[in-house]
C-alpha cells in the first residue's frame, strides 16, 4: 500500500489561476499544474529560496522540492513551447492563514486540501 501524500504549506493562492495564449494557431489542451507546483515556483524562481529553504517553508523533504519543481518546470515548458493553456489548481496543501516571512509556522495539517489532480 502506497504511503499518503504529505501536505505541503502553501503561504498564498495564486492571484491569477489561469493563462492561455492568444491568437489563431493556439492550442486548445490544458495543463493543470498543483498549488504546491505553484509554490515551488514561486519560492524558488522568484523569491530566490534555494530547494532546501523551500522544503523548509512547505514542510516536506528536499528531494520532495525537487520532484514537484522538476514536473512544474515540465509544465511550464509545455504551456509556453506549445501554446496550450495553463492552470493552477488542486494539489495536496495546507494554507497559511498568516502573512510575511516564516508564515508557514503558522499552518496545521488538520486543513489540508486534498483533490485527486494528478
Amino acid at each position: 500500500m502506497a504511503r499518503p501524500r504529505k501536505c505541503r504549506r502553501v503561504c498564498a493562492m495564486p492571484q491569477n489561476n489561469s493563462f492561455a495564449p492568444i491568437g489563431e494557431n493556439v492550442c486548445r489542451e490544458k495543463i493543470v499544474m498543483r498549488i504546491e507546483e505553484y509554490e515551488a515556483i514561486r519560492l524558488i524562481d522568484l523569491a530566490g529560496y534555494t530547494q532546501e529553504e523551500c522544503a523548509s517553508q512547505m514542510g516536506i523533504a528536499r528531494t520532495t522540492v525537487q520532484g514537484i519543481y522538476n514536473d512544474a518546470r515540465k509544465k511550464l515548458a509545455d504551456a509556453l513551447v506549445n501554446g496550450k493553456a495553463l492552470w493552477i489548481e488542486g494539489g495536496d496543501y495546507d494554507l497559511c492563514r498568516e502573512e510575511g516571512p516564516g508564515c508557514a509556522r503558522k499552518c496545521r495539517a488538520a486543513c489540508c486540501r486534498k483533490t485527486n489532480i494528478q
